[in-house]
């Protein structure tokens, strides 16, 4: 929660008497101590306390869905979090790499698959699974998302992924709980591009301005084409133009990018427009989600080596996250977040903890 490095720097961080005046107690459990609770924490009582987070904001009417005034949307994606070539556990992943020597080394890493909760005003992390060896992401997705139909079953309407999910028993999983999908489409889907392409070529495209953005959308549902899956669905096309200067130069230049999604949304669900935010928005658990806690949270790094700990200690850090932003979006007038910058609160929160402000007027038990 004091986004340190390592457990090493929290507890050398005791010689200032940091978190004894924090805490009220002598000294902090060393190092290898807390890494070996962290070992065989109780998980699910962390998940838990992330739903609690979630209940809390949900009854105070804090979360609103950020692209559409009725559709909440989860997004999925893997994300892979440490790599060595010298520690791992049994639930490693491995594969081989070759090295400027030309030979061939075996590389230990770790991957999991991240839900999050888009929302107006932040982004809520819900829960996290590891991949284990011998399966690929979307086993660990499904194997997630089984959880979350369980524990946030009124939460989203909508999955949102990349295009490694758009697989039929993927899609049938979610939608047989009663959700849609968002997936993006690419060429492995060759009858279902085709079909539609032919069928956009006779198609008027619909131009959304946004700033220097132009979107020039074709939507069509009631596709077929998708045989494995059985059901009909729905694709979009979306052609964006961005207008970007260039800072050497300082001449514009147009950037021109192609996205396809397939979805078990209906138009009268989702129209175009709020459909292509909404499908955008799964770029939200990159910039958001993976690389606020990399960079800023130290989620990446490996506090101890062993399964449990490694879940629970992101589980920590998905909770802290969250306990943040919500103290950020809500708590604070929007003069105040708009004046400073995230990092300036994360520091103001630090140096009262440095410096035990009386402030805190209530004790850790």
């Amino acid at each position: 929660m004091a986004r340190m490095g390592s457990l090493n720097a929290l507890e050398q961080t005791q010689g200032n008497r940091f978190w004894n005046k924090w805490l009220d107690r002598s000294k902090l459990p060393s190092a290898d101590v807390m890494g070996t609770v962290f070992s065989s924490i109780d998980r699910a009582t962390l998940r838990g306390t992330i739903r609690h987070v979630y209940s809390r904001l949900k009854r105070n009417k804090a979360l609103k869905p950020a692209f559409s005034d009725n559709l909440f949307a989860l997004v999925i994606d893997g994300h892979e979090s440490s790599a060595s070539y010298l520690r791992c556990c049994d639930k490693c992943l491995h594969r081989e790499l070759k090295t400027a020597n030309g030979l061939n080394k075996v590389q230990y890493y770790h991957r999991h698959v991240m839900a999050v909760l888009l929302c107006k005003n932040l982004p809520l992390l819900l829960d996290i699974e590891m991949q284990l060896p011998g399966e690929d992401e979307v086993a660990a997705a499904t194997r997630l998302l089984d959880r979350m139909f369980l524990n946030y079953p009124r939460a989203f309407d909508v999955v949102v992924a990349d295009g490694l999910y758009a697989r039929a028993p993927f899609f049938k999983t979610v939608t047989s709980h009663g959700k849609h999908v968002i997936a993006v489409l690419k060429d492995d889907r060759r009858d279902l591009i085709q079909d539609a392409l032919g069928i956009f070529s006779q198609q008027q495209a619909v131009v959304f301005q946004e700033k220097a953005l132009t979107r020039r959308c074709w939507d069509i549902d009631g596709l077929t084409s998708w045989t494995s899956f059985g059901k009909e669905v729905r694709v979009v096309r979306s052609v964006e133009i961005s207008t970007i200067c260039r800072q050497r130069t300082g001449q514009k230049e147009d950037t021109v990018s192609e996205w396809m999604w397939v979805t078990t949304l209906s138009k009268q669900i989702a129209a175009t427009e709020s459909f292509v935010l909404t499908a955008h928005g799964r770029w939200d658990i990159e910039n958001k989600a993976f690389h606020e806690l990399t960079t800023y949270w130290h989620a990446d790094h490996v506090y101890k080596h062993t399964p449990g700990a490694i879940k629970a200690f992101w589980l920590m850090t998905m909770l802290a996250y969250n306990l943040f932003h919500a103290f950020i979006a809500l708590n604070l007038k929007s003069t105040i977040r708009q004046a400073h910058t995230k990092l300036h609160f994360a520091c103001l929160l630090a140096a009262e903890l440095h410096a035990g402000s009386p402030l805190i007027s209530c004790r850790a038990p």
